[in-house]
């Protein structure tokens, strides 16, 4: 088993290696225990697929773009029901990686508009921006058809009552006003 820090799927791209003016391109498929890693570092009930395809290609004179197409079939449980919610993922990544980059230093930080850049190393690991990317573009709160959660009204109360609504007024909603209309002296 790997540390726990490690990377649950790696695909390093040395610089040094790098063409200078041309895109390297590549078509990342981890394999079926390289899925079940992942799987398992991003809480997963299962990786069905999953495959970055693109380039890195050189920018200016130190710069590079890492831009892609993530595809993949995720199985994650159901935040109600527990039950297996696929989900399928087809969306663009864009990675920029600069020479010049520094971070934001300082308590109170503004967020940068592209949140693409990333510092140039000597090392771009195209396998970790395919784990990251997949973890971004998974739902937070999967659910299976037919579940409620958080964002849908759910009423309750003792049998034979009328549950409280929006529509309904609440018992307290007027004692604000009475409490204003008293004056100073309190009569």
């Amino acid at each position: 088993m790997p540390p726990h820090d490690a990377q649950p799927y790696s695909h390093p791209f040395r610089r040094a290696t790098l063409a200078a003016r041309k895109p390297t391109r590549f078509d990342l498929r981890p394999d079926e225990d390289q899925r079940a890693a992942i799987a398992a570092d991003l809480g997963l009930i299962a990786l069905r697929s999953v495959a970055l395809t693109g380039e890195l290609r050189p920018t200016g004179r130190q710069d590079y773009v890492l831009e892609a197409q993530l595809r993949a079939a995720a199985v994650q449980a159901c935040v109600v029901t527990n039950d297996p919610v696929t989900t399928r993922i087809d969306e663009p990544v864009l990675r920029r990686y600069l020479a010049g980059w520094q971070a934001p230093e300082g308590l109170e930080v503004e967020m940068p508009e592209d949140d693409s850049a990333e510092p140039l190393t000597d090392v771009i690991d195209a396998g970790a921006v395919l784990v990251e990317a997949l973890a971004l573009a998974l739902p937070p709160w999967p659910r299976s058809d037919g579940a409620t959660g958080p964002d849908e009204a759910i009423t309750a109360a003792p049998p034979g009552a009328e549950p409280l609504g929006d529509e309904r007024p609440k018992p307290f909603a007027g004692l604000a006003d009475l409490l204003k209309g008293r004056g100073p002296e309190g009569a």
